[in-house]
């Protein structure tokens, strides 16, 4: 599985972008290399960017990172009470330099992260709102952790890919 995170407005406070599944489509005939159809999972917010990491308020770099299942830890206990119908571990993004424990979680603003991906189903312009707002988190939460936990568990390789246009 591979997923793709698109930073689309960087400010000084947050980072508004969605989030997407690639899905490689076969070549069409007498074509070259694979097609590629993405599918809007969520919205996303972020911290801002920074030259220099300041812990709690930057994004992660650019780039393709490993998802894993972290089964431990303070989200982890809080995540198997409050979604114990399907939780089996947080979505960890794997061997970032110079970060650790980032995941993807629930959140509203860049006040409920320190570098972890928030996801949502409605945002605000962040040129508006200084702290950026996504909206509905719970929910898209809820439609998109189980299909991504259960490739991981499955040994699926998930990966995310984080641009900035």
């Amino acid at each position: 599985m591979e997923l793709e995170v698109i930073r689309i407005s960087s400010e000084s406070d947050s980072t508004n972008g969605v989030l997407l599944e690639l899905d490689r489509l076969a070549p069409a005939p007498h074509a070259e290399g694979f097609r590629c159809k993405r599918t809007f999972l969520a919205y996303t917010l972020e911290d801002e960017y920074r030259d220099e990491k300041k812990y709690g308020e930057t994004r992660i770099p650019n780039g393709t990172y490993k998802i894993g299942l972290r089964k431990e830890g303070g989200y982890n206990s809080k995540y198997s009470k409050r979604f114990a119908d399907f939780h089996i571990g947080m979505l960890h993004v794997l061997d970032v330099p110079n970060f650790e424990y980032i995941l993807i979680h629930c959140g509203n603003t860049d006040e409920h992260t320190a570098g972890c991906l928030l996801v949502g189903d409605s945002q605000e312009n962040n040129q508006i709102t200084k702290d950026g707002f996504i909206g509905k988190s719970t929910q898209a939460y809820r439609r998109i952790y189980p299909r991504i936990a259960e490739a991981i568990e499955c040994g699926e390789q998930v990966t995310i890919t984080y641009k900035t246009i």
